[in-house]
């Protein structure tokens, strides 16, 4: 199945695509707790049977602004970094032997093809174009075996990264947390629909590709992941995990290339989908006057 969050007049409500286009899922189903994805994401499979025959129904187009973020609300996004040893090596790094971990608020959510907002304390906005795992049963201490029953799915995600708040000090939860700097979608496509082992990643800038990588070159894939996390956190329904990011982001070119208002940047992950977001600039004090801007990146390395 492929479900995605649409915004209709009665707000954020969950649809399953069809034939042709998408069905509301309450409406099809009867069952009302379906508005949103949360239910299914904690229904444990409950709801499958339902949804599937959801998808038997006729369906409507859906505009691209009218999609909202696959996983509007989610209970936590944690996130790798440098798990593909091009993006290691870029960044002046050794391929890493244990996984490097930050997390991201909800706050952070945008819409798969909504603004992309630039923060106004950041001239290094930057890109990385990544595969997301969103979490159904979850659990504690999954073997790397057992992994996959705990996804619900899979979305693209775009991790907007305000690179000289990353730098400024050893963790990097500043520059990964900016509202609206995280844009997810477009839809969940459930686990059982694609093997995400070896997919092909694609990052466009303005039509020109700026990463291309598989999957299958993670450092630490889909299901080490989740074993890792799970050793110190119980994954739950709604959590998403972002599996990291290839070579070619943008302050390791030279020149270094940053996210500008009016640029474009796209993600697609093969068997997955595709996001586009334009790039806006925050309202807000982005002034040296305001008392807390860090130096801007100069060289490559993290």
């Amino acid at each position: 199945m492929r479900l995605a969050t649409v915004l209709t007049p009665e707000g954020p409500r969950l649809h399953v695509r069809t034939r042709t286009g998408y069905v509301d899922a309450a409406s099809a189903t009867g069952d009302q707790r379906l508005c949103d994805v949360s239910a299914f994401l904690e229904g444990d499979g409950a709801f499958t049977e339902l949804l599937t025959a959801a998808a038997a129904h006729a369906g409507r187009e859906v505009a691209t602004t009218e999609f909202g973020p696959a996983v509007p609300a989610p209970n936590r996004i944690l996130c790798l970094g440098v798990n593909y040893a091009e993006h290691a090596a870029e960044t002046q790094r050794a391929r890493t032997t244990w996984p490097e971990v930050f997390v991201r608020g909800a706050d952070t959510v945008a819409a798969p093809y909504g603004e992309l907002v630039k923060p106004a304390l950041s001239a290094n906005f930057d890109y990385e174009g990544e595969l997301g795992v969103v979490i159904g049963r979850g659990g504690r201490y999954i073997r790397a075996q057992d992994a996959l029953s705990a996804v619900a799915g899979y979305v693209v995600v775009m991790d907007g990264t305000a690179r000289e708040w990353q730098r400024a000090a050893t963790q990097w939860t500043a520059g990964k947390n900016f509202d609206r700097t995280l844009p997810i979608g477009p839809e969940i496509v459930t686990a059982d629909e694609v093997d995400v082992s070896d997919l092909e990643l694609t990052t466009r800038l303005n039509g020109e590709v700026m990463q291309s990588a598989r999957t299958s070159q993670m450092i630490f894939d889909v299901p080490r992941t989740i074993e890792f996390l799970s050793s110190f956190t119980t994954l739950r329904p709604g959590d998403v995990i972002a599996t990291g990011t290839p070579g070619g982001v943008g302050f390791a070119r030279r020149p270094p290339v940053w996210l500008q208002p009016g640029d474009v940047i796209e993600v697609t992950v093969e068997g997955v989908g595709r996001i586009e977001n334009q790039v806006v600039a925050e309202d807000g004090d982005g002034s040296t006057a305001w008392p807390w801007n860090p130096p801007e990146v100069q060289v490559a390395g993290l």
